[in-house]
């Protein structure tokens, strides 16, 4: 599969601000775009058996190396590949964005979940308050090679419209939260011209527990 160029580091990624959303009880865990292993390899330590799916080549391989069982494809791909009723818990770190049509994608995916599943999700705020500020200030909407706007981005999310995805899928929100809050004071200033109702444009993602209505 083809590489796309991505800044230093991007693949290496231990993102220890999602590990708390991780059931404690989560035995059978798949990590959707692993890249390279490093988050999967901290849930191993505490005796998870812990899937991949990665599409790029190079972290795929190196993913091979920390998690019991890689698969080099998309999710979508990779989908018959997967045990029904198997894992305690699907996991999309900064991933549901890049996907044509997460919404099919989360259905689907019910079926590989135990009863007691659950999907565990960061997803970017497309309201976070620098991106705001350059659309409203610079009037400009520019792609980057990571970011909220990254080119490989095909989809846009708010707090309001992540918990609407899952409740049309049929999931129930269990959690959701801002992670990789701001604490630069110039936040506030920028709160107070929309009447502090801008809150949620703190944070960089929303992380999410999900799960499937039954």
């Amino acid at each position: 599969m083809q590489t796309i160029e991505k800044p230093e580091g991007y693949y290496v990624q231990y993102r220890e601000e999602m590990i708390k959303y991780i059931p404690e009880n989560a035995k059978t865990i798949l990590d959707v775009g692993c890249s390279e292993g490093f988050f999967g390899a901290e849930l191993k330590k505490k005796g998870a058996i812990v899937w991949g799916i990665e599409i790029e080549d190079g972290p795929a391989n190196a993913a091979v190396k920390r998690l019991d069982k890689v698969i080099i494809n998309t999710v979508e791909g990779a989908i018959d590949q997967l045990p029904d009723a198997y894992f305690d818990c699907i996991v999309f770190n900064d991933v549901l964005e890049h996907l044509l049509d997460p919404d099919a994608v989360l259905f689907t995916l019910k079926n590989k979940l135990t009863v007691n599943g659950v999907i565990v999700t960061s997803v970017p705020n497309v309201r976070y308050w620098k991106n705001l500020r350059k659309l409203l200030y610079k009037r400009d909407w520019k792609y980057e090679p990571n970011g909220i706007l990254d080119r490989t981005h095909f989809r846009f999310f708010t707090k309001i419209s992540i918990v609407r995805m899952f409740n049309d899928v049929g999931y129930d929100v269990l959690k959701i939260e801002g992670i990789n809050g701001t604490k630069s004071i110039r936040f506030d200033f920028f709160n107070a011209m929309f009447l502090f109702k801008a809150g949620d444009a703190r944070y960089l993602q929303f992380a999410c527990v999900a799960k499937p209505t039954r």
